[in-house]
């Protein structure tokens, strides 16, 4: 295995187990087995090293909107809105990393999805046109709602993950749900509510 994997898998592990403020190139260079400067061959800066474990977040998100079923529309837009959730539930460092951590290599609004820079955010965006071309959405911007979209769900996940939601996963992730549909039932024209 090239060894920039190598340090970009224990950088990862090591993100998992410790978080940011635990990650320095020394560490990972000695989970790895080389010398601290053997890892600036690969990575010249920590800031380096996060911008990769975000590319890898954002790999990971991508991976699972890829893998959901064939769907359009509306459906699409929900399914996509359940993947976040489970995501953010099932593996929190990688949501961390692909949508809350600082970096370089992070995506922006509206530019890097306007311009498909984001493989899940332009399947999301095509969701949405397809659903306003339908008439089931109102002919608003794209970008906006699924902006709209996403700040509610990562807001949702950001208070339950710092214990300002009362109540279990379970009752979150019916809150979740009924949250992200209404806010997608906001949106849609009268002739499909």
């Amino acid at each position: 295995m090239p060894t920039r994997t190598r340090i970009i898998r224990a950088s990862r592990r090591l993100f998992d187990e410790k978080g940011l403020e635990e990650l320095s190139l020394r560490s990972v260079a000695r989970r790895v087995g080389i010398t601290p400067m053997a890892i600036y061959r690969h990575f010249d800066s920590k800031e380096a090293l996060v911008d990769a474990l975000v590319l890898d977040g954002l790999a990971q998100w991508s991976a699972r909107v890829d893998a959901l079923p064939q769907a359009e529309g509306l459906a699409k837009i929900e399914q996509i809105s359940k993947a976040f959730l489970d995501f953010a539930l099932e593996e929190p460092r990688g949501f961390e990393a692909a949508f809350l951590i600082h970096s370089r290599k992070a995506r922006r609004y509206p530019d890097d999805f306007v311009a498909g820079r984001s493989p899940a955010g332009t399947i999301q965006l095509k969701a949405i046109e397809q659903a306003m071309a339908d008439g089931v959405l109102e002919a608003h911007s794209a970008i906006e709602i699924m902006m709209t979209n996403a700040a509610l769900g990562q807001g949702l996940v950001t208070l339950y993950r710092a214990g300002r939601i009362a109540g279990g996963e379970a009752d979150f992730r019916k809150l979740y749900r009924r949250a992200t549909r209404r806010l997608m039932n906001s949106f849609k024209t009268e002739k499909a509510k």
